[in-house]
């Protein structure tokens, strides 16, 4: 029998991210060695799929970043469109939490993915803000990942607006504000 009932969402903070509340910020020992087995797990993905790529292990803000980048012509592509990524980030912390006993944070980067994301992201804010110096009260994005409202959060701020994220599971999106 399967449980079809959501867990509860919870508001964006820094202690609860993609719905963990996090006991205590990982050390620096913690990120390094999330980094190390997501690698681990990554490189060994790519093995058995005969694609080729170069993993880098970054550190920033409690979270380890991997990127897997490779030259031009390499298979890499087939992995790079966006749902595959988030699949494989959720796979990859799967690993890293099953072999650190910790919930991992980490974010997956394949072929320059998220920044093509992020720039996608740039452009939504962009026309919701111009809806708002229009008229509009309130400009309402679509659903999307913790992680890219965190980013949209972040991108609404710098430009002096206000926002806030709405809705329950795949529903969940960010509506923004005139201050």
């Amino acid at each position: 029998m399967s449980d079809t009932t959501e867990s509860p969402t919870v508001e964006e903070n820094p202690s609860e991210v993609d719905g963990h509340a996090d006991q205590a910020e990982p050390t620096e020992q913690d990120v390094i060695d999330e980094g190390d087995a997501a690698a681990d797990y990554i490189e060994e993905l790519l093995d058995i799929a005969d694609i080729d790529g170069d993993i880098d292990i970054d550190a920033r803000g409690g979270r380890a970043y991997l990127s897997v980048s490779a030259t031009a012509d390499s298979n890499l592509r087939l992995l790079s469109k966006p749902d595959t990524v988030t699949a494989l980030q959720e796979l990859t912390r799967l690993a890293v939490q099953n072999r650190t006993g910790r919930f991992s944070r980490l974010i997956l980067d394949i072929g320059g993915s998220r920044d093509a994301r992020a720039d996608e992201l740039a452009a939504l804010v962009e026309h919701a803000i111009t809806r708002l110096e229009g008229g509009a009260a309130t400009a309402s994005l679509p659903p999307m990942s913790s992680y890219e409202r965190k980013l949209v959060h972040d991108l609404v701020a710098e430009r002096g607006f206000t926002s806030e994220s709405e809705g329950e599971g795949r529903d969940r999106h960010t509506v923004i504000r005139a201050k």
